[in-house]
């Protein structure tokens, strides 16, 4: 699966431990970010290009850091066709994409460690949306509040 990743400054004890994780699961990585840790860059700036990446179809998913998830979450969903969710644990990360269809991961980096990242990333990208007729109504109406 191609995985779009980008993370501020804030985000930055992650990115390592998430690119490694990428790799061990066969994924490829797109990488919106900077080489290197840009003090004071701003989450809406990568949120932006994290969602770019997907809504043009260079990925099929993405994954967001800031330091506590919160700011990149608010700042992606305001892409039309973005499911982005700040998620802390496994059934969060894995539920999101069953039932929600969540394409963006959002993780704090001040509010969870780099193993526990470790594992949100393989729940998230493991996951698949079951396609549900509850759920695809759910995300009908969704589709309709971004219409508005």
């Amino acid at each position: 699966m191609r995985v779009a990743f980008g993370s501020d400054h804030a985000g930055w004890p992650l990115r390592a431990r998430v690119f490694d994780e990428l790799a061990a699961g066969g994924h490829e990585l797109v990488d919106v970010g900077t080489p290197e840790r840009v003090p004071g860059d701003d989450y809406p700036d990568v949120a932006a290009a994290v969602a770019a990446a997907i809504t043009a179809g260079r990925a099929e998913r993405g994954i967001l850091v800031c330091g506590s998830g919160v700011g990149a979450c608010v700042a992606a969903n305001k892409v039309l066709g973005i499911r982005a969710a700040m998620c802390h644990d496994s059934f969060s990360a894995r539920q999101g994409v069953e039932d929600d269809n969540m394409n963006v991961l959002c993780l704090g980096a001040r509010v969870i460690g780099v193993e526990l990242a470790a594992e949100l990333v393989r729940d998230f990208l493991g996951a698949r949306f079951s396609g549900a007729e509850r759920h695809r109504r759910r995300l009908g109406k969704i589709a309709a509040m971004e219409r508005r």
